[in-house]
Protein backbone atom coordinates (compact mmCIF):
# COMPACT_ATOMS: atom_id res chain seq x y z
CA UNK A 1 0.00 0.00 0.00
CA UNK A 2 2.88 2.38 0.70
CA UNK A 3 4.05 2.12 -2.94
CA UNK A 4 0.78 3.72 -4.03
CA UNK A 5 1.53 6.82 -1.99
CA UNK A 6 5.19 6.93 -3.00
CA UNK A 7 4.21 7.42 -6.63
CA UNK A 8 5.61 4.07 -7.82
CA UNK A 9 3.48 3.09 -10.78
CA UNK A 10 4.54 -0.56 -10.75
CA UNK A 11 3.49 -2.51 -13.82
CA UNK A 12 0.14 -0.76 -14.34
CA UNK A 13 -0.81 -3.23 -17.07
CA UNK A 14 2.06 -2.36 -19.40
CA UNK A 15 4.88 -4.86 -19.88
CA UNK A 16 8.18 -3.13 -20.57
CA UNK A 17 11.55 -4.55 -21.59
CA UNK A 18 14.75 -2.54 -21.24
CA UNK A 19 18.00 -3.58 -22.90
CA UNK A 20 21.24 -2.10 -24.18
CA UNK A 21 22.11 -2.95 -27.77
CA UNK A 22 25.20 -1.56 -29.51
CA UNK A 23 25.70 0.82 -26.56
CA UNK A 24 22.16 2.23 -27.01
CA UNK A 25 19.29 1.90 -24.54
CA UNK A 26 16.24 0.23 -26.08
CA UNK A 27 12.87 0.35 -24.29
CA UNK A 28 10.08 -1.84 -25.67
CA UNK A 29 6.51 -1.66 -24.34
CA UNK A 30 3.70 -4.08 -25.20
CA UNK A 31 0.60 -2.07 -26.12
CA UNK A 32 -1.69 -4.43 -28.07
CA UNK A 33 -4.98 -2.98 -29.23
CA UNK A 34 -3.85 0.61 -28.61
CA UNK A 35 -4.02 3.30 -31.29
CA UNK A 36 -0.56 4.94 -31.10
CA UNK A 37 -1.77 8.03 -32.95
CA UNK A 38 -4.29 9.02 -30.31
CA UNK A 39 -3.85 6.87 -27.20
CA UNK A 40 -0.07 6.86 -26.51
CA UNK A 41 2.12 9.64 -25.15
CA UNK A 42 5.91 9.51 -24.82
CA UNK A 43 7.73 12.28 -22.96
CA UNK A 44 10.96 13.02 -21.11
CA UNK A 45 11.10 15.21 -18.03
CA UNK A 46 14.13 15.59 -15.75
CA UNK A 47 15.83 12.50 -17.23
CA UNK A 48 12.78 10.25 -16.86
CA UNK A 49 11.09 8.63 -19.86
CA UNK A 50 7.33 8.46 -19.35
CA UNK A 51 5.16 6.21 -21.49
CA UNK A 52 1.43 6.57 -20.96
CA UNK A 53 -1.40 4.90 -22.83
CA UNK A 54 -5.17 4.69 -22.62
CA UNK A 55 -7.25 1.76 -23.82
CA UNK A 56 -10.97 1.80 -24.42
CA UNK A 57 -12.60 -1.14 -26.18
CA UNK A 58 -16.31 -1.84 -26.45
CA UNK A 59 -18.00 -4.66 -28.32
CA UNK A 60 -21.64 -5.56 -28.70
CA UNK A 61 -23.12 -8.69 -30.26
CA UNK A 62 -26.71 -9.52 -31.05
CA UNK A 63 -27.43 -13.13 -32.03
CA UNK A 64 -30.32 -15.54 -31.60
CA UNK A 65 -32.24 -13.06 -29.45
CA UNK A 66 -29.32 -12.63 -27.04
CA UNK A 67 -27.36 -9.46 -26.42
CA UNK A 68 -23.76 -9.50 -25.27
CA UNK A 69 -21.72 -6.43 -24.37
CA UNK A 70 -18.07 -6.37 -23.33
CA UNK A 71 -15.80 -3.50 -22.50
CA UNK A 72 -12.22 -3.09 -21.43
CA UNK A 73 -10.62 0.19 -20.54
CA UNK A 74 -7.88 1.66 -18.45
CA UNK A 75 -4.81 3.82 -18.31
CA UNK A 76 -1.23 2.59 -18.18
CA UNK A 77 1.89 4.47 -17.14
CA UNK A 78 5.57 3.60 -16.87
CA UNK A 79 8.50 5.80 -15.90
CA UNK A 80 12.05 4.77 -16.78
CA UNK A 81 15.28 6.61 -15.85
CA UNK A 82 17.37 7.56 -18.88
CA UNK A 83 21.12 8.01 -19.26
CA UNK A 84 22.39 11.39 -18.09
CA UNK A 85 21.86 14.25 -20.54
CA UNK A 86 19.09 12.63 -22.62
CA UNK A 87 16.27 15.04 -23.47
CA UNK A 88 12.97 14.62 -25.29
CA UNK A 89 14.64 15.86 -28.49
CA UNK A 90 16.99 12.83 -28.30
CA UNK A 91 14.16 10.27 -28.33
CA UNK A 92 12.94 8.28 -31.32
CA UNK A 93 9.85 6.08 -31.05
CA UNK A 94 8.40 3.46 -33.40
CA UNK A 95 5.17 1.49 -33.09
CA UNK A 96 4.66 -1.79 -34.93
CA UNK A 97 2.47 -4.83 -34.26
CA UNK A 98 1.44 -3.62 -30.79
CA UNK A 99 5.03 -2.93 -29.65
CA UNK A 100 6.29 0.57 -28.92
CA UNK A 101 10.08 0.85 -29.22
CA UNK A 102 11.78 3.94 -27.79
CA UNK A 103 15.48 4.78 -28.17
CA UNK A 104 17.54 7.81 -27.19
CA UNK A 105 19.91 8.94 -29.93
CA UNK A 106 22.68 9.32 -27.36
CA UNK A 107 24.81 6.35 -26.42
CA UNK A 108 24.73 4.88 -22.95
CA UNK A 109 28.01 5.78 -21.21
CA UNK A 110 30.27 2.80 -20.67
CA UNK A 111 31.40 2.26 -17.12
CA UNK A 112 35.10 1.55 -17.00
CA UNK A 113 36.75 -0.58 -14.38
CA UNK A 114 39.30 1.22 -12.22
CA UNK A 115 42.93 0.25 -12.77
CA UNK A 116 44.55 -1.49 -9.80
Amino acid sequence: MQRLFDGDTGNSGMWVEESIKDNTLVVRAELPGIDPGKDVEVSVTDGILTISAHREENSEKHSDGAYRSQFRYGSMLRRIPLPEGVTEADITAYFKDGILEVKPRRAVPRHTQPNH
